[in-house]
């Protein structure tokens, strides 16, 4: 996780980019989180490794600790960015929560988000994603979750490294 932004306690706005990311789904997943001033500074960002979960609940995990991360904050105006369509749209009342284990993160999420006198949770397209998007899967990449690279003799050594042993060809 990049260090919590040194300057003011106090925001007019906070800008919060979520991603979640699952191989499978479900599957291994991770989160991707980014958050910025008004005018573009940098508060935080981090990305984590979440163990086997769904797209969708990677997602939810997503604001879920995106929320738990600015509540140090004071915020007037919140405005948090997603590519997943489900999410946004109900956050935003417009699709019902069917998956049963997505009601208690989307339970938790609504009660966190009454705490801000004014929020916005918007759909965006992947590409205005992609520093979310980058983090999410660097941490599925660098996870215990991730599937191993293969080993033994399909392996080529590094570039410009020899061969350990003279019948490995």
């Amino acid at each position: 996780m990049e260090p919590p932004f040194q300057g003011a306690r106090r925001f007019d706005e906070l800008h919060v980019y979520v991603d979640g990311a699952a191989r499978g789904n479900p599957g291994p997943a991770s989160i991707g989180v980014v958050v910025l001033t008004r005018d573009g500074k940098k508060v935080a960002s981090f990305g984590e490794a979440i163990g086997e979960a769904t797209n969708n609940y990677a997602e939810y995990t997503a604001l879920v600790h995106a929320l738990r991360l600015i509540s140090v904050f004071e915020v007037e105006r919140l405005r948090v960015y997603t590519d997943s369509e489900l999410m946004a749209s109900q956050v935003n009342g417009d699709y019902r929560v069917r998956e049963k284990s997505l009601r208690p993160l989307y339970a938790q999420v609504m009660s966190m988000l009454r705490r801000y006198r004014e929020y916005e949770v918007a759909h965006i397209p992947r590409e205005k994603n992609s520093e979310a998007d980058l983090l999410a899967n660097r941490a599925l990449n660098e996870s215990a979750f991730a599937p191993e690279p293969p080993s033994g003799k399909d392996t080529p050594p590094p570039e410009g490294q020899p061969r350990l042993f003279e019948n490995d060809d």
